[in-house]
């Protein structure tokens, strides 16, 4: 590969650029990230998948935000992670293990077409409820529909770890509006210390829940794998769908199970956009 190469992919509409670590000649800094996420004066996306070593896993990845900051988990961002190093041959065989901030988890090509990652699973480890360990300020052991106000409006919150943190917010209808609103004062209140990500979420049958996103760290989103199992992991804690379910999304849809033990598995298809070299010029304007 050329220096500062990167690839650009897209699960659901929910797209980041993959660095490989080893392969840029340049720090990536906050500044950096920002500059190269912006959609005016870089390549515009959802964040940056940086390919790093392990010695835990087959392999390891950062994850960070269009803001700069550094993300536990993401699921999207998982699967469009395993997509490159399998479509570019970093990596051979059909499951192999990915060391990230939020742990280590597995991942299966479930489908490939001419050699290529279509259909990815992950697993996702096992949801986190404590809410010490979400973590949240709270002093119930649990979030379960605690009442919280954020600009001025009560919502009843829902909060588990998923590697990263989750408020699932259950709704009857979804506004995309109320969510843009809202989104930014749920995400940034002070019960949530490290932010949080918010899903306003409607139960449309057991098996079927449809959700808007307001990712921390990006805003409104059209989808997030994430946001998936921790909405899933939610409805099943509360009794209102089966094991299996499909969480629908302005960008798509993904296959959530949730076994007994809240062990989460993800399924969805990621699709590449296109590949390059970062210029000299883009490195040169944000002072690289």
């Amino acid at each position: 590969m050329n220096k500062n190469f990167f690839v650009k992919t897209h699960g659901l509409g929910n797209e980041y650029i993959v660095l490989d670590s080893q392969n840029i000649t340049f720090e990536l800094t906050q500044k950096a990230i920002t500059r190269i996420c912006n959609v005016n004066f870089g390549i515009g996306s959802d964040g940056i998948l940086l390919l790093v070593d392990s010695d835990r896993a087959d392999i390891g990845l950062q994850i960070f935000n269009p803001d700069g900051s550094e993300a536990e988990k993401s699921g999207n961002g998982l699967r469009i992670f395993c997509k490159y190093v399998f479509d570019y041959g970093i990596i051979t065989k059909n499951e192999f293990t990915v060391e990230t901030k939020g742990g280590i988890v597995k991942a299966t090509i479930e489908e490939a077409v001419n050699n290529k990652a279509k259909i990815i699973t992950v697993d996702m480890g096992q949801a986190i409820f404590k809410s010490d360990l979400i973590p949240t300020k709270f002093e119930t052991p649990e979030v379960d529909n605690v009442t919280i106000e954020a600009n001025g409006k009560s919502f009843d919150v829902n909060c588990v770890s998923v590697g990263n943190p989750h408020c699932v917010i259950l709704k009857e209808d979804l506004s995309i509006d109320e969510i843009k609103q809202f989104g930014p004062f749920l995400e940034n209140h002070y019960m949530f210390p490290n932010r949080i990500n918010v899903q306003f979420a409607k139960v449309i049958n057991r098996n079927e829940v449809e959700v808007l996103i307001w990712e921390r760290g990006a805003g409104f989103t059209l989808a997030s794998g994430s946001s998936s199992c921790a909405v899933a992991s939610v409805m099943k804690r509360k009794g209102l769908v089966d094991e299996n379910i499909t969480i629908k999304m302005q960008g798509g849809t993904l296959k959530i199970k949730v076994d007994p033990d809240f062990n989460i598995r993800m399924t969805g298809e990621v699709r590449e956009i296109c590949s390059g070299i970062l210029s000299e010029e883009l490195i040169e304007d944000a002072d690289l």
